[in-house]
């Protein structure tokens, strides 16, 4: 799990995933949801080395693995996996290993999303979470504004499931060209990914108000479980 960004435009200077998302942080709330999913096993959190005084106690409490990540995602991503090749390592080699990359800054996961792309990974080898842009979408060129026909676009989400060997091999040959995502740098090393629609509650806290449109969709979960008034 990715808590290592730096939520530029989250604003406040603080690392967005340390602010309150009813009365826990965000990202405790993205462990907690993570943790749901039948196939998921030690969660490794990668933190900005700020941020450890603030997570350590917490993350003791639920049993993490704390890495301290780098400057750019790819620098936590590989953090990360080096720390899951350690555990993997003492696991039986006869057996494929898996391993889930989600961000931290994700709280909502349902956990039925969880186990959808965990089974797709576990047939492909490579499988995302995604959902359909609902927007109409324009692009905007020297020449004026475009509508982009959305028919075959879908905005990528996380969990992100792989196989280990997968993954680790398309991290070792990247050559510094951007990603955006670990599936991208997947699919640049010629492996097929899956993709698994997911819901749009799994949405990435980015902004202020995204953390608002959690907090209402957290009130509604909970509204929903409640049992009914005798």
């Amino acid at each position: 799990m990715v808590a290592a960004g730096r939520g530029r435009r989250f604003g406040g200077g603080e690392n967005k995933v340390l602010a309150s998302l009813g009365d826990r942080p965000i990202w405790r709330c993205a462990v907690e949801a993570l943790r749901q999913g039948e196939a998921i096993g030690e969660i490794v959190l990668v933190i900005r080395p700020d941020d450890r005084s603030q997570v350590a106690g917490a993350a003791a409490e639920l049993g993490l693995r704390l890495v301290e990540g780098g400057e750019e995602r790819y620098d936590s991503v590989r953090a990360g996996l080096a720390e899951v090749q350690r555990l993997a390592a003492a696991a039986p080699a006869a057996v494929p290993q898996f391993v889930a990359v989600h961000d931290a800054a994700r709280p909502l996961v349902p956990r039925e999303d969880i186990d959808a792309v965990t089974a797709a990974a576990y047939n492909s080898g490579a499988a995302i979470l995604a959902t359909p842009i609902r927007g109409t979408i324009k692009r905007r060129t020297s020449a004026g504004i475009v509508t982009v026909d959305r028919t075959e676009l879908w905005e990528a989400l996380t969990p992100q499931v792989f196989r280990l060997d997968l993954l680790v091999a398309a991290y070792d040959r990247w050559r510094g060209r951007p990603v955006t995502d670990d599936a991208e740098m997947v699919e640049r090393s010629g492996v097929p990914v899956t993709l698994v629609p997911g819901s749009a509650e799994n949405l990435k806290i980015t902004q202020p108000e995204d953390l608002t449109l959690a907090q209402a969709i957290v009130a509604r979960r909970r509204s929903s479980s409640l049992p009914p008034l005798s």
